[in-house]
């Protein structure tokens, strides 16, 4: 399936958030790409700042806008509140929970380690980066793969359990996905209600 491939720094500095990343651009210019991203610029509708908000979640968990749609639909029809299910959704990722415990240093690495068969699941290999996970599910690398230098750069630079919807045990290369997460323990500066209001029009 295609991914986003153009610029990153240009989707960054349209958010003004290191969205795939830390990057030296978002200080050294502070201000939205484009020859007009210096200027005046309008102000923005609330359609326009609705979008931006979807926009700014797609390109951070790096779905296209069919599956963030079929994923925010499964999050409405779940019941509870539609914008927390749909970003603990997005969590229960498997390439997100791979990224999330430090096997991979981005989601887009994560992706690619979880497509070559590099990960397990409760013991079995997935290569589908959308599988969604379920509480007590335990993921894994690959016992061939455990060596790869990639993995053991990215963990090396690991630091501590950053998440407590996850445990880690270093010395099995194992994770396990507790339970999904509350909404004040998801890091991502989204705005979750205006992407309900959006898809509600």
């Amino acid at each position: 399936m295609a991914r986003y491939t153009g610029p990153k720094t240009k989707i960054a500095r349209r958010f003004n958030e290191p969205i795939f990343g830390p990057s030296k651009a978002l200080t050294k210019k502070a201000y939205p790409p484009g020859q007009h991203g210096r200027g005046r610029r309008r102000k923005q509708s609330e359609y326009a700042i609705q979008l931006m908000e979807k926009q700014k979640a797609k390109y951070t968990y790096g779905l296209l806008e069919r599956q963030f749609a079929n994923l925010f639909e499964k999050a409405s029809r779940k019941g509870g509140i539609t914008g927390e299910t749909l970003l603990q959704l997005l969590e229960a990722r498997l390439d997100n929970t791979v990224f999330r415990l430090g096997i991979a240093p981005t989601r887009r690495a994560a992706r690619q380690l979880v497509l070559h068969k590099h990960i397990v699941v409760n013991g079995d290999v997935v290569n589908i980066p959308s599988f969604t996970l379920k509480a007590g599910d335990q993921v894994g690398v690959r016992e061939k793969s455990k060596s790869l230098e990639a993995i053991g750069n990215s963990l090396a630079s690991r630091s501590g359990n950053r998440y407590n919807w996850l445990e880690w045990d270093g010395s099995q290369m194992v994770g396990k996905f507790v339970d999904a997460p509350a909404r004040e323990d998801i890091p991502e500066n989204i705005k979750e209600q205006l992407i309900v209001e959006l898809y509600s029009k």
